[in-house]
């Protein structure tokens, strides 16, 4: 890899910055109470339960395998989303 050449009224600062913004690694924050979890993955952040439980639902329905929840992370409770019975 080549060496990056930092130009004089360039600042550290402003470079670690963009780089931070940049990563596609980092952690996305989350931004709602309910989050929705496939496999104990976090996929999406909600603010009201019925949105993220109809999230959870459609993917429950996309992929009936995986194991979808609910997580509440303020009660720090999980609701697991399952099929609705077919009569």
């Amino acid at each position: 890899m080549a060496p990056r050449v930092i130009k004089p009224g360039e600042s550290e600062e402003a470079t670690s910055v963009a780089e931070i913004q940049l990563s596609p690694q980092r952690k996305r924050p989350e931004v709602g109470r309910f989050l929705v979890q496939v496999d104990r993955q976090t996929k999406g952040a909600y603010a009201i339960m019925e949105a993220a439980e109809a999230a959870a639902l459609f993917i429950k329905k996309c992929h009936p395998v995986v194991h979808v929840s609910v997580y509440d992370s303020i009660e720090t409770s999980n609701k697991l989303i399952g099929l609705p019975e077919s009569s």
